[in-house]
C-alpha cells in the first residue's frame, strides 16, 4: 500500500515498522510532527518530555533495557541533548537507538542556523540524511540495523522541506518488536574514568568498521549520467541539483557520517568537473578537499540560507532566478505577529509602559520584540532570560536589576527555566520573573506540557503547580495575575520590581486558539471614536489605523476586550450592539 506523507509523518511510520516500543521528544519545529504522528500508534509508548536531555535520557533508559527507542529534536533542542549525547556514544546501546534531528536552513523558525553534521562528527556518531519522504521511513528503519549491528546510537538528520515536505510512501508490516535480554553490565554502561578509556577504545574500533560499511552501505548510491560533470550531494540539496543540473552524474550521500572516502575519490575520477553541493557548512567539501580532490563549492554557494535549484543556476550557470508569476501591485510587507487575543499582549504593553529592561526567551511571545510593543531587549535560547536578567543585576548593580524582569513561557519554565529561578535565589538576585502562563505549549501549534494537566495522548495527569514549585525553591513573593487586567498587572509589576528580594508573576490566560476558549464575538469602533490611537499601541492585527478613521476587522477580532481598556471614551463596542 502506498501512501501521502510528510517527511516528519513517514519517520513515525518507519518506527512503527521498525518496533520501535519508546519514543520521546520535546517540541521544536521542523520536528514536532515526529512525536505527533508517533503517538498515533498504540504499540509504541511516546511522551513530551519537559526538554531535549531528559528526552534522549528516555530513550537511552529503553534502550539499555533492551527497547528499541527513538528521540527527536529539532537542531538546537541537540545542543541540549549534547552531554548524554556525548557519552551514550561511549556506552553503546541494547536495543536500537535513532536520534531525529531537524535542521532548519534560512531560520523559518529558528534562532540561529546550525549545521547537525558536525555533532555527529564530534560524538563519534553515525549520521543518515534521507531526500524524500520514502527514505524518511526507510532511512529510520536503516538507522535501528546500524545502531544493533555497530553497537551505537544513529543520528538521522533532517531539514525544515524535508521534513516538512510530502511525497508517496510504501507502507509495510510492524516487525517483531520483542525486547533484547537486559544484563548487568557497569564496565559498559558505568561511565567512570577506567571504564570510559576501555569503551573510547570501543568507539575507536567502531568507527573504523562504519567507515568500512560506508563504502558498502546502499544508502550511498551514484547515478550515472552524462559524467562531464559530477555532483556530490545528500537530502534536500539532492532534490535542488537534480533540477538545477539536469542528467549529470550523482554521488547521492545517505550516510553523511562518516564518509565514503574509497567511493568518493572513484566518482570524482570518472567525472570531468565535480560539485559538492551542500546547505549550511562545507562538511562534505572541506574532507574531500583534504583528500585531495579538486572541488567546487563554498568558493560560488553560500553557507547561509536555503539553497534553491534557481539559486544554483544562478551561482553556478549565471542565469537569473526564474519568475513563477507576475503581480500588477507590490504585495504589503506582512511582518509576523501575535495573534488577535493574544494573551501576551496585555503584558508587553505594561512592559513597554514601564520602560523595563526585558530579558526575553523563546516563544510566540519573542515578538514582543517587535513594533509597536518593542519591550524585550533580548532572546538568546530556552531558559536564558533568567540568568540573563540575574547577570545583568550582578553587572550594573540591584537598582538596575530592580529595573529588569525576564520573561520566558509555562513551558519553557519547565524545559530550562527552573535552574534559573533557584540561581537567583542562591546567588542573592532580587530579579522579577514573569512567566507567561497561556496554559499551552503554543510556538510548535499546541503541544502538552506538564504544567497543563494532560499527556501526548490527553491522558490526565497531575500538574506542575508553578506557585508552589516557586515557593519551594525559595521564592516567597509569588503572584498570580490575568495580564489583560491591566491596572492590576502594572501595579503588581510595580510592586515586585521595587521589591528587594527575588519575585515571581504568573501572567495567567490561556491561548485563544486553544478550543475551550470562547469570547463573545468582534468589537467594533462607533462615533465616539476621538482617533486618539490609544487602542494601536497593543499592536492587535485586526485593529486597523484607515488615516482618517480607526476600525476593527470583524474577520480578525476574536472579541477579547483588551482594547476597550485602553479606550477612555467608549468607543469600542460589540458589534452590532451596545456598549460592554
Amino acid at each position: 500500500m502506498k501512501k501521502l506523507m510528510l517527511g516528519n509523518e513517514a519517520v513515525a511510520r518507519g518506527a512503527y515498522e521498525a518496533g520501535v516500543r519508546v519514543a520521546a521528544a520535546y517540541p521544536g519545529t521542523p520536528s514536532t510532527e515526529i512525536t505527533e504522528n508517533i503517538a498515533k500508534y498504540d504499540e509504541m509508548y511516546s511522551e513530551w518530555s519537559p526538554n531535549e536531555k531528559v528526552a534522549l535520557e528516555v530513550a537511552i533508559g529503553a534502550s539499555v533495557a533492551g527497547a528499541r527507542a527513538i528521540c527527536s529534536m529539532k537542531h538546537v533542542g541537540l545542543n541540549v541533548a549534547a552531554d548524554p549525547l556525548f557519552t551514550v556514544s561511549y556506552t553503546g546501546v541494547n536495543g536500537g537507538l535513532v536520534i531525529m534531528v531537524a535542521d532548519d536552513p534560512g531560520m523559518h523558525s529558528s534562532q540561529n542556523e546550525q549545521d547537525s553534521r558536525f555533532y555527529a562528527r564530534a560524538s563519534k556518531v553515525p549520521m543518515l540524511e534521507p531526500s524524500n519522504s520514502q527514505e524518511c521511513k526507510d532511512f529510520v528503519k536503516a538507522a535501528f540495523d546500524i545502531s544493533e549491528r555497530f553497537d551505537c546510537p544513529v543520528i538521522v538528520r533532517l531539514s525544515t522541506r524535508i521534513a516538512h515536505s510530502q511525497s508517496i510512501v510504501e507502507i509495510n508490516k510492524r516487525q517483531n518488536d520483542e525486547l533484547k535480554p537486559y544484563v548487568k553490565d557497569p564496565a559498559k554502561y558505568v561511565m567512570m574514568p577506567a571504564m570510559a578509556r576501555a569503551r573510547h577504545l570501543a568507539v575507536e574500533k567502531r568507527m573504523a568498521e562504519l567507515k568500512a560499511f560506508a563504502e558498502e552501505t546502499p544508502v550511498n548510491t551514484i547515478e550515472w549520467g552524462s559524467t562531464d560533470i559530477g555532483v556530490i550531494t545528500s537530502g534536500i540539496s539532492y532534490q535542488y541539483a537534480r533540477e538545477a543540473f539536469g542528467n549529470v552524474s550523482y554521488l547521492k550521500l545517505g550516510m553523511v557520517y562518516p564518509l565514503p572516502d574509497k567511493l568518493i575519490t572513484e566518482f570524482a575520477a570518472k567525472v570531468g568537473t565535480l560539485y559538492v553541493i551542500e546547505e549550511l557548512e562545507p562538511f562534505f567539501e572541506n574532507q574531500i578537499r583534504k583528500m585531495g580532490i579538486k572541488v567546487i563549492g563554498k568558493d560560488i554557494l553560500p553557507v547561509t540560507g536555503e539553497y534553491s535549484a534557481s539559486l544554483l543556476r544562478q551561482k553556478i550557470f549565471n542565469e537569473a532566478f526564474e519568475k513563477s508569476y507576475d503581480v500588477d501591485v507590490q504585495s504589503p510587507v506582512r511582518p509576523p505577529v501575535m495573534c488577535p487575543g493574544c494573551p501576551h499582549r496585555g503584558t508587553f504593553h505594561v512592559l513597554k509602559k514601564l520602560k523595563l529592561t526585558v530579558t526575553g526567551d523563546i516563544g510566540c511571545y519573542t515578538l514582543g520584540a517587535l513594533s509597536p510593543t518593542e519591550s524585550m531587549d533580548t532572546c538568546i535560547c530556552m531558559g536564558a532570560s533568567i540568568g540573563m536578567a540575574h547577570g545583568m543585576e550582578k553587572a550594573r548593580g540591584r537598582e538596575f536589576g530592580k529595573k529588569t524582569v525576564a520573561i520566558l513561557g509555562d513551558s519553557t519554565f519547565i524545559h530550562s527555566g527552573i535552574t534559573g529561578l533557584i540561581d537567583i535565589v542562591y546567588n542573592k538576585g532580587c530579579s522579577t520573573v514573569i512567566i507567561l502562563d497561556n496554559s499551552i505549549t503554543g510556538m510548535t501549534g499546541h503541544q502538552q506540557n506538564p504544567t497543563t494537566g494532560f499527556t501526548i495522548k490527553g491522558e490526565p495527569v497531575k500538574q506542575v503547580d508553578l506557585a508552589l514549585l516557586a515557593k519551594a525553591v525559595g521564592i516567597d513573593r509569588v503572584r498570580v495575575v490575568d495580564p489583560f487586567e491591566i491596572k492590576e498587572f502594572e501595579r503588581i509589576v510595580k510592586e515586585e520590581t521595587e521589591a528587594d528580594e527575588p519575585s515571581l508573576i504568573i501572567a495567567q490566560r490561556p491561548c485563544a486558539l486553544l478550543k475551550n476558549v470562547r469570547y463573545e464575538g468582534p468589537r467594533m469602533i462607533n462615533e465616539n471614536c476621538k482617533k486618539c490611537r490609544s487602542c494601536l499601541r497593543i499592536g492587535c492585527p485586526a485593529i486597523v489605523d484607515k488615516g482618517d478613521k480607526i476600525m476593527i476587522n470583524s474577520a480578525l477580532c476574536v472579541g477579547c476586550k483588551l482594547c476597550t481598556k485602553l479606550c477612555s471614551f467608549n468607543a469600542i463596542v460589540k458589534a452590532g450592539g451596545k456598549n460592554d
